[in-house]
C-alpha cells in the first residue's frame, strides 16, 4: 500500500461547497429566510452542473466511469469479498449517485415550487398551479429522502472508519490516500485541470444564471 492522490482539488472543494450549500438551504428554510433558501439552491445547481460535466472531462477517479453502478459488485464490496479499489468503492458509487439524483430533484423543482404566501420558484410561470402545487408537495418530500441519505453517508463513513480501518475523511480534505495498491495511477491535479474545472464551473454558474433570470 502506497500514498496516491485520488481526489483532485476541484472534486474536494465541490464535495465541501455541496455539503455546505445544503446545511445552508435547510438553514435558511427552517428560520424563514426563503431569498438564501433560493440561493443556496441556485448555488447547489450551479454545482450540480459543474459536477455532471466534470464526471466526463475531469481526472480519473472523478470520472463516472471510473465507478459505474454496480449492483452484484457493492453487494460483494459490503460483505468483504469485494476487490480492493481506488476512489469510490462499488457501494459509495450507488451512495454518490442516490445523493447526486436526490440533490438535483430537490434543487430542480425548486425552481417550479410555491410556498402559498409570498414566493414563488423563478420557473413557476411556465406552469399551472396544481402543477406547481404537485410539485411543492414532491419538493417537500424529498428532503426527508434528502436527508435520509445523508444521514446514511455518514453511517457508512463512520462504519469504514471503525469497521474497515479506512479512514474517508482525510483524503477528501488532502486529496490522498495512504491505503492505495502500489501499483495504481494517481489522478491528475495540476495548474491545467484546475483550470480546466474553473472554465467548467464559470460556464455552469452561467448557465444557471440564464436559466433563472
Amino acid at each position: 500500500m502506497t500514498t496516491l492522490r485520488v481526489w483532485d482539488l476541484p472534486t474536494r472543494l465541490f464535495h465541501w461547497g455541496l455539503a455546505i450549500s445544503i446545511a445552508g438551504s435547510i438553514i435558511t428554510i427552517k428560520t424563514g429566510n426563503t431569498q438564501w433558501h433560493f440561493r443556496f439552491g441556485y448555488v447547489i445547481l450551479t454545482l450540480l452542473l459543474f459536477r455532471l460535466v466534470w464526471g466526463f472531462v475531469g481526472p480519473r477517479y472523478a470520472r463516472f466511469s471510473s465507478f459505474p453502478p454496480r449492483l452484484a459488485a457493492a453487494w460483494r464490496h459490503l460483505i468483504g469479498r469485494g476487490e480492493p479499489t481506488v476512489g469510490h468503492s462499488p457501494l459509495g458509487a450507488l451512495s454518490v449517485y442516490a445523493l447526486l439524483a436526490a440533490c438535483a430533484f430537490q434543487a430542480v423543482s425548486g425552481l417550479f415550487a410555491n410556498d402559498g404566501i409570498l414566493w414563488d420558484g423563478p420557473l413557476r410561470k411556465w406552469i399551472s398551479g396544481s402543477t406547481s402545487d404537485a410539485i411543492t408537495g414532491l419538493h417537500l418530500a424529498n428532503r426527508f429522502v434528502l436527508i435520509g441519505l445523508i444521514v446514511l453517508h455518514v453511517v457508512a463513513i463512520i462504519w469504514y472508519r471503525l469497521g474497515r480501518r479506512q479512514n474517508l475523511i482525510t483524503p477528501m480534505f488532502t486529496g490522498d490516500t495512504q491505503q492505495a495498491p502500489a501499483d495504481a495511477q494517481p489522478a491528475r491535479d495540476d495548474i491545467g485541470m484546475r483550470l480546466r474545472a474553473a472554465l467548467v464551473l464559470a460556464l455552469s454558474a452561467a448557465a444557471i444564471s440564464w436559466l433563472v433570470r
